[in-house]
């Protein structure tokens, strides 16, 4: 199945809701459609919506401004939407500049590739979306477990539990979620915030020598309730053990990422 994944996702992909899809942005609605598709670049991991054109309530004109060519391999979230693998005209969306895109595809022809956080909300039916368009063949699945889990980093013990919540989801590594009062490092509050589309909005903290470095969703979606309050480590960057085995780091080009990204802010 990964390697079908994989193969994949070197083609501009498209699945249709029925959904009913509306944007808005500084007070005014500027999508109201039942006709919405999830649109995947090639090699990018996550959806845009793509709305109708005739659907879009402000103007659609070209853009001055042009696509970045995107990196190599995966394009995981941290790359911007400007980043385009497929050919097609960006767009300026109303006062929103490029944050449309038209592919080339004649499937996408009546179409508008829409950037996600151009914009102040996006709605599915009644509920306000986070982060990006959820997709429907992900998953997040959290576990209770009995298992030991002890993380290390650089030889000192940040955090030991028999009490973890395993989180698996789709396409990621495992992720190991530990009670509050089982991590044992001290707990530095951070200015960091991010959003996870499946899981919600999640505060940082940073430990001596690595900033950043934990998280946690006080207030998470209810799909992933049994997350609230736990505390999570980017295991891709530092030594995770499981019932005293050393666990192998996560790859990918998004594990590669976080690491340089620790690299520059330790």
């Amino acid at each position: 199945m990964s390697d079908l994944w994989a193969d994949g996702l070197q083609r501009l992909r498209h699945e249709p809701t029925e959904m009913r899809v509306r944007l808005r942005s500084d007070g005014r609605e500027l999508v109201d459609t039942t006709r919405a598709l999830l649109v995947w670049e090639p090699r990018r991991v996550v959806p845009s919506y793509a709305v109708p054109v005739a659907d879009l309530q402000v103007e659609l004109t070209p853009s001055e401004q042009a696509a970045t060519p995107p990196p190599d391999g995966i394009l995981h979230p941290l790359i911007p939407f400007a980043a385009h693998s497929s050919a097609g005209q960006v767009m300026d969306v109303g006062d929103a500049v490029g944050a449309g895109f038209r592919t080339e595809d004649p499937a996408l022809a009546e179409y508008v590739v829409l950037d996600f956080n151009a914009f102040d909300e996006w709605l599915e039916e009644d509920e306000q979306l986070v982060s990006h368009p959820r997709e429907p063949f992900h998953r997040v699945d959290v576990r209770p477990s009995s298992r030991t889990v002890r993380i290390e980093l650089d030889g000192v013990v940040l955090a030991e539990s028999s009490r973890p919540a395993m989180v698996f989801e789709t396409t990621l590594p495992t992720r190991f979620y530990l009670p509050r009062e089982d991590v044992v490092a001290e707990l530095l509050p951070s200015e960091r915030r991010t959003s996870c589309a499946y899981k919600g909005h999640a505060i940082y903290y940073s430990v001596a020598g690595s900033a950043d470095l934990m998280w946690s969703y006080q207030e998470p979606l209810p799909e992933a309730k049994a997350l609230a309050g736990l505390i999570a480590v980017y295991d891709d960057v530092v030594d995770v053990y499981i019932d005293g085995k050393l666990r192998t780091k996560p790859g990918g080009a998004l594990a590669e990422a976080l690491r340089q990204e620790f690299d520059m802010s330790s």
